[in-house]
């Protein structure tokens, strides 16, 4: 078993905040423009935790947990797993990987925060469904990018980075 690296744990984890912004800047767009108003997931979650907590919770908290998740852990499992995903690009990877993270949001974290399986409780019919897919595509297409460009960076094979791994 490979053991993890400071190398490997950085490049990992500017992946991910990479990533993080770029749903970050997505979920600012879908202000701005309107799109879906009554979809908002991460009220839903705010609502989640204060019951959990029994007790009010910041609206500042479920943006900072999906940020330092998606930033941190998410990146560390993605740089983990991109040998062992499909594709021969970051990109590519990275898709692979938000197709199956949309999937585990869609079948267990939109019910946990009462919005039934994909979300389809809200009302909306498709739509949160769709747009939480192409919410995990910006994050994880970016954080593949950026993950295999630091490698390129550095010069590495793919060869060479399974073996780094």
């Amino acid at each position: 078993m490979s053991r993890l690296t400071g190398d490997r744990i950085w490049k990992s984890i500017a992946a991910g905040i990479a990533g993080s912004i770029a749903h970050s800047l997505l979920m600012y767009l879908k202000s701005r423009a309107g799109l879906l108003p009554s979809f908002q997931p991460y009220d839903n979650l705010q609502a989640t935790l204060s019951h959990l907590v029994g007790s009010s919770v910041d609206p500042m908290v479920p943006w900072a947990l999906s940020f330092l998740n998606g930033s941190t852990l998410v990146g560390l499992v993605f740089g983990y797993s991109y040998q062992r995903l499909p594709g021969k690009t970051g990109v590519t990877k990275g898709a692979v990987f938000g197709v199956f993270g949309w999937i585990i949001m869609g079948l267990a974290f939109f019910p946990i925060i009462g919005l039934g399986f994909f979300a389809l409780d809200a009302g909306l019919g498709i739509s949160p469904a769709l747009f939480s897919l192409m919410m995990l595509l910006s994050y994880s297409i970016v954080m593949g990018a950026v993950y295999n460009a630091l490698y390129a960076k550095d010069g590495k094979t793919g060869k060479d980075r399974l073996q780094h791994w």
